[in-house]
């Protein structure tokens, strides 16, 4: 079967999706073409393992999950249809794998800590340990490094979903409607999910913002 290498103005007009260069990067690898997929694990390699990174926690799990996804979507090739742009498609397989690594995480960390206790009352929450450090901090402007845990600790104490909106919204810079895509919600529910994920982040990061510096600037 010949390969189909170039896509008409009446295909994009029929199916605005085929507008997405990445869609039919994908197109070419369902008909065959290996460099097309080199192409795209190249272009979405770094960007997947940071983005699933915040997702799990954990460097080596995001890269074996990025190696993860990258398979499902080579071996889902043959059925691949282009109903949305590949990057919704690529972060929505993602963020499932991603979701059941922490599911499975989660299970073991309680059987463990059922036969390992830390304490009469048992492990702190990740919260009330940030909070015990905070009271610890001396007063003064926090470095790069010590704010990046700082923000890394408020992602990690967002939910799944809120976690993955703000990450697609800042750092992928998608639209509403392709987040609704990935998450496979409204764009009204992401604008709401957002606005719910800004204000937890707000609150958590309040104290470290505020240390030794003037009020920031909140204006969105």
């Amino acid at each position: 079967m010949p390969e189909r290498t170039n896509v008409t103005l009446s295909d994009t007009d029929e199916n605005p999706v085929l507008r997405d260069p990445d869609v039919r990067l994908m197109l070419r690898v369902k008909e065959g073409d290996e460099a097309a997929f080199t192409e795209l694990v190249t272009s979405y390699q770094d960007r997947l393992v940071g983005l699933l990174y915040h997702l799990v926690s954990n460097q080596e799990s995001a890269e074996d999950l990025a190696q993860e996804v990258f398979l499902k979507v080579y071996r889902a090739r043959q059925g691949y249809e282009p109903t949305a742009k590949f990057a919704t498609w690529l972060f929505r397989i993602a963020s499932n794998l991603a979701s059941n690594r922490r599911r499975d995480k989660g299970r073991k960390r309680e059987v463990s800590l059922r036969t390992n206790d830390s304490g009469p009352l048992g492990p702190r929450p990740a919260e009330q340990i940030l909070a015990e450090k905070s009271a610890l901090m001396p007063a003064r402007q926090l470095d790069k490094t010590e704010l990046r845990e700082v923000v890394r600790a408020a992602l990690d104490g967002l939910n799944e979903r809120q976690r993955l909106a703000v990450l697609l919204h800042k750092f992928e810079e998608m639209s509403y409607i392709d987040i609704g895509t990935t998450l496979e919600m409204s764009p009204a529910a992401v604008k709401s999910l957002l606005s719910r994920a800004r204000d937890n982040l707000r609150e958590k990061l309040e104290p470290y913002i505020h240390y030794g510096t003037q009020p920031a600037d909140n204006g969105e």
